[in-house]
């Protein structure tokens, strides 16, 4: 029998356990689609019998009490949990779109979303997320409680106008108004050096929060021109979008010449450094605060794909912009991007 080398024997068991990696996450999938169909089917249930039988909560209490006798070793049958099949299946049961990617995620994550938000597009947003993202419960937990959703809609830019169809919708997605930074051991008084430190030091974090698709490429990224050194503060990479995306942060209010300076940069990016398929480059310009008449005057004119978020270290969206929110079919429209 002929003998393997060691490369090909590596590339051998590297493949064997990439197979048995991807056929372990199939049948986990498959164990939760199967499971969340059971929690529907008992859901719907219970709404017929209470229709029809006008049950009680002493009925599903009993129930819960048998179903753990006769499935002792079974998680998932307490009275509580029998009531949220009950309020699952009512909330989606209407729902044509949702019905087919509540599946898609698993139960708890499932319950964090029906308690916490609070209409089917808010669901959508999230539920979409979580599955593109791989977000673990605690995670989603944090997104919504960060308000992710109303930031991400709520967002400034310009890509209406300098983005291509194709990715326009991803490019709106990919950018929030406000990103929250409270894994950041800063005081809310700080220099740009020591929040682009206390970033450095917390990449991963700071890459979650950003979105879930950037890559970080680097720090104080050096562009030449003629005699002339420039750095951009943070140059990140965009996976889905495939655009190298330049990050200028400011400590305090957003100033009209920084679209300027911003342009600059994805304009020496693009030449410089965007390589052959890439998508032109996208801008992030991150201040402290921001009045949104002048950034939609500054952005007006710019010809470059820039978008204008503030930060803050502690969650502070203010209630009376719940209500500047788009349309709900413009809504709808933008979260089928979201793949």
């Amino acid at each position: 029998m002929a003998q393997l080398n060691s490369n090909e024997y590596g590339n051998l068991l590297a493949e064997v356990k990439q197979r048995i990696r991807s056929a372990q996450y199939e049948a986990l999938k498959a164990v939760n689609r199967e499971l969340i169909a059971l929690y529907w089917d008992l859901g719907k249930l219970i709404v017929d019998r209470q229709q029809q039988n006008s049950w009680g909560k002493s009925i599903v209490e009993q129930l819960a009490k048998d179903l753990q006798t006769e499935f002792p070793g079974t998680s998932g049958f307490s009275a509580r949990n029998i009531w949220r099949m009950r309020d699952f299946y009512l909330t989606y049961c209407s729902n044509e779109k949702l019905t087919p990617l509540v599946a898609e995620i698993g139960w708890s994550h499932n319950i964090v979303i029906l308690q916490k938000c609070k209409d089917d597009l808010e669901r959508e947003f999230y539920i979409r997320s979580t599955r593109k993202f791989g977000w673990t419960k605690n995670v989603l937990i944090h997104q919504i409680e960060n308000q992710t959703y109303e930031k991400t809609l709520l967002n400034q830019t310009n890509f209406e106008k300098t983005v291509s169809d194709s990715i326009r919708q991803q490019a709106k997605l990919a950018i929030k108004d406000e990103y929250i930074f409270n894994f950041l051991e800063l005081a809310e008084e700080h220099s740009e050096v020591e929040l682009e430190r206390a970033i450095l030091g917390k990449v991963e974090p700071f890459l979650r929060e950003m979105g879930g698709m950037f890559a970080f490429i680097g720090s104080q990224h050096r562009l030449v021109v003629g005699n002339e050194d420039y750095y951009v503060d943070l140059l990140l990479y965009h996976r889905q979008l495939r655009s190298l995306v330049a990050v200028e942060i400011k400590v305090g209010e957003f100033k009209p010449d920084y679209v300027g300076k911003m342009q600059f940069y994805l304009a020496v990016l693009n030449d410089q450094a965007k390589l052959e398929g890439e998508n032109p480059s996208i801008g992030i310009i991150l201040c402290k605060t921001k009045e949104k008449t002048v950034v939609e005057y500054a952005l007006q004119d710019s010809s470059k794909p820039i978008g204008v978020a503030t930060y803050q270290i502690t969650s502070n969206l203010p209630k009376e912009l719940r209500g500047q929110l788009p349309a709900p079919e413009q809504i709808s429209k933008l979260l089928e991007d979201i793949e």
